[in-house]
């Protein structure tokens, strides 16, 4: 089993850069998670798209631990070298997050574009991509927003309802709608591989760098094969991974809970005193207790629980485990050797 670390690699890279008679231009991170029907069609029409673009590229693929042939498939495509290919086949699923700084950590291009291998995201697009880098110096950042989504109202409202809830919590400010579609430049790339956090939140984690950013709109296709790995629950846990991952207001949130039931339980016991000294009766109150004790009991553990996730997180953290773990590399450069 090999583990090259971000320093290891840094330098193996400029090693092989150095021995290079030209430097690679373009590299395409494509995450792989049970994509063996899809692999061949894409890189099909990642080598039809680039055909006569005047410059060299490279396709990075990341078998994150697939249950089915992609990684046998992916195996072929590299044995075939239609176009220069790395396979960097994980021990397991990590998550499409820890494939995306494994590509990067592996990257030679000086532009690196992320793109999923469904087609979904068409690499023409890239294309537009490189040619706003090359044409414009000051942009280092080309990201694609959906303009136009096929899905269901429901999951449409949840969606616009976490960036408008995440850019009101956060420092940083993310586009509505903007996927991990992107090009950028090798600072970009650099900037973020010195980010190690464990739980990763890419949209989150290209804002937090910065750099001047260029949207453009694009309309997603449909999938060549094979179902989506997404569905409302792991979108709901991506979601609060980017607000617990870049903000601390749900820890105020448990602050201010405690201060406005204190200031209501105050409130309270003054009135019944005023009821108690004015009339002269007994104030029932064994529904009220009931209720009240429930309340302040789950609000309790409400907070107790939105701490626990931060707790979590930094124990995670504190372990310094290796964000992916690669199981087999195979890489273009070593049979040019």
């Amino acid at each position: 089993m090999i583990f090259l670390d971000y320093a290891i690699q840094k330098k193996y890279n400029e090693k092989n850069s150095k021995s290079e008679m030209k430097q690679m231009k373009l590299s395409l991170v494509v995450p792989c998670y049970n994509e063996a029907e899809n692999v061949a069609p894409f890189q099909d029409a990642v080598i039809s798209a680039f055909d006569g673009c005047g410059y060299d590229y490279e396709i990075i693929y990341l078998n994150d631990g697939s249950r089915d042939a992609t990684l046998h498939n992916l195996k072929k495509l590299f044995t075939a070298q239609k176009c220069p290919v790395k396979v960097i086949s994980f021990s397991r699923n990590f998550g499409k997050e820890s494939g995306i700084y494994a590509g990067l950590q592996y990257a030679s291009g000086d532009y690196i574009s992320l793109i999923d291998a469904d087609l979904q995201q068409r690499p023409e697009i890239v294309r537009d991509m490189v040619r706003i880098l090359d044409e414009k110096p000051d942009v280092d950042v080309v990201a694609a927003f959906q303009d136009r989504r096929r899905e269901g109202t429901v999951l449409s409202f949840f969606k616009k309802s976490f960036y408008k809830l995440i850019n009101k919590l956060s420092k940083v400010t993310l586009q509505p709608d903007a996927s991990d579609f992107r090009t950028f430049r090798r600072s970009v790339r650099d900037s973020i591989l010195e980010l190690t956090e464990y739980h990763r939140f890419s949209k989150g984690i290209f804002a937090w760098v910065g750099y001047n950013t260029e949207f453009i709109p694009y309309t997603a296709c449909e999938r060549a094969s094979g179902t989506t790995k997404w569905n409302f629950w792991k979108l709901f846990e991506y979601a609060m991974e980017g607000i617990i991952g870049f903000s601390t207001a749900p820890l105020r949130l448990a602050t201010v809970l405690g201060t406005v039931s204190g200031i209501a339980a105050i409130l309270y016991l003054i009135s019944v005193i005023v009821e108690k000294l004015t009339r002269g009766i007994d104030v029932p109150g064994y529904a009220t207790l009931i209720v009240l004790l429930l309340f302040f009991s789950s609000m309790q553990l409400f907070c107790i629980g939105i701490i626990g996730e931060y707790v979590g997180r930094i124990f995670e953290q504190s372990k310094n485990r290796p964000i992916f773990v690669p199981k087999e590399i195979l890489s273009y450069e070593d049979t040019q050797k």
